[in-house]
């Protein structure tokens, strides 16, 4: 997109869990990938070609330090409520460094008031937010509807509102795409 400044896309991250059932205070992180990968040795193969492909785009990640796997609803309603400010961008990616990066517990109520005053929100907001249920049917219901159209990994891209790719992409797939996507639209305009 850097390379295509007027591309046609505006960016809007949507709740998704990976884990819909996990305990409001997360688990384990070691005991969680061991049994969801089917033992240490798989867990350690899975997260170690996660890590390679992380390095070779230069993203930071660090699973030392990472003791527990949270529950990211709370954080989902800080992105949503982030995006009525137009920062929703700025949230999701201090949240990603908060947990990939830094090893901060990202469903703990403290770190996201801190995490959204870091990007310019309200601290003291964010935690009586964060206190209520304010939103949490409409988080609950946007995540149900993504799996309801068959969502089930992350990353997955709604481009034009129709068409889903799953996974991370590389660079010059999103440069085809922006490419084409704007083809479309001048040949639409003309």
């Amino acid at each position: 997109m850097e390379q295509h400044p007027s591309h046609p896309f505006a960016i809007e991250w949507h709740p998704f869990q990976l884990n819909p059932d996990m305990p409001t205070e997360g688990v384990d992180r070691r005991s969680y990938l061991e049994t969801k990968f089917g033992g240490r040795l798989n867990a350690v193969k899975v997260y170690t070609r996660v890590l390679q492909a992380a390095q070779a785009v230069g993203v930071e990640i660090d699973f030392e330090k990472m003791p527990r796997v949270p529950n990211t609803l709370n954080a989902h309603r800080l992105i949503h409520w982030a995006g009525l400010e137009v920062k929703q961008t700025a949230a999701q990616s201090a949240l990603f460094r908060a947990y990939f990066r830094d090893g901060r517990d990202i469903g703990d109520v403290c770190t996201l008031a801190d995490i959204g005053a870091e990007i310019g929100m309200d601290r003291a907001m964010v935690i009586r937010l964060l206190a209520s249920d304010a939103d949490l049917p409409d988080i609950r219901a946007r995540d149900a509807h993504a799996r309801s159209r068959g969502i089930s990994a992350i990353p997955t891209f709604i481009i034009a509102s129709q068409h889903a790719l799953s996974g991370a992409q590389p660079a010059d797939m999103w440069v085809r795409i922006i490419v084409d996507i704007n083809s479309q639209l001048k040949s639409a305009v003309s």
